[in-house]
């Protein structure tokens, strides 16, 4: 049996700037609920989420466990952080299910438990884009079998969300969402892309390619606007896959606001 690695003295990684809204992850947290609902059912007794580097205030955690316990009765949560005093004005919040530690990227539960999800929002934007596969590959590392790390950016409100989505493989998918009626094109949401691409919205780049072709394809479906923003989204992910872009999803997720693409599509070259 290998000797048992301890634990690091003091939590990996830097303190955010700690911003955050009620509601600002409920995009997240939606498609969390729906992509990953089965397999927290299929998960042992109460499986643990963490919500990793929460900030200021504890409402994003709160919400975790709120949207998660619609698909699994008993799933618990541990909002994360790296700055004891957040994690100490916390504790008020905590309750059945929900519970507060001082940690980082190490993700310290108690008893070494691995957890089947964990979400990562707004924590990588001020680290440099060559940290970043590092800290997938760590936290990931620390996910029970079958769970997924779900790490990306929004804006202040979440009216606008890119998340990458990750398992022990690697990464495997990249969502975009959004509320539609603020959107003017698709390539507006390339401000919030997640910090392994955002870097890489430039010319030759796979996720240049793709939002120049999800505007394109938002044009082409101008006509469906009177309609409504949300039936202009759905034909223009139909546009998208009929050109060969490699959706993960179809019109119910579409619906929400959402489209999800392959990691492969998308990947940074070189």
């Amino acid at each position: 049996m290998p000797a048992r690695v301890p634990p690091p003295s003091r939590p990996i990684g830097s303190a955010t700037r700690g911003t955050t809204n009620p509601n600002r992850l409920r995009r997240m947290d939606r498609w969390i609920a729906a992509a990953h609902g089965a397999a927290l059912r299929r998960a042992g007794e109460a499986p643990v989420a963490v919500d990793l580097g929460y900030g200021a205030a504890p409402w994003t955690a709160v919400e975790l466990l709120d949207r998660l316990r619609t698909v699994r009765a008993g799933a618990r949560v541990v909002g994360v952080e790296i700055d004891p005093g957040r994690v100490a004005a916390a504790r008020p919040y905590e309750r059945e299910g929900l519970t507060f530690a001082h940690g980082g990227f190490e993700v310290p539960l108690p008893g070494g438990a691995r957890p089947a999800l964990i979400r990562a929002a707004n924590v990588l934007r001020q680290y440099e884009e060559g940290e970043v596969a590092a800290v997938w590959r760590r936290l990931c590392a620390r996910l029970a079998p079958g769970g997924l790390l779900v790490e990306g950016t929004c804006d202040e409100i979440g009216r606008r969300h890119v998340w990458v989505a990750l398992d022990a493989a690697g990464p495997r998918t990249v969502t975009f969402a959004a509320r539609l009626g603020s959107l003017e094109r698709p390539s507006d949401l390339a401000e919030r892309l997640p910090k392994a691409l955002i870097h890489r919205n430039v010319p030759g780049e796979a996720v240049h390619t793709f939002l120049r072709d999800f505007d394109r394809a938002w044009a082409a479906a101008a006509p469906y606007a009177p309609l409504s923003a949300r039936q202009r989204w759905i034909r223009s992910a139909q546009t998208l896959r009929a050109q060969g872009w490699p959706l993960a999803d179809g019109p119910r997720r579409w619906r929400q606001g959402e489209v999800t693409v392959r990691w492969e599509a998308l990947a940074p070259r070189g």
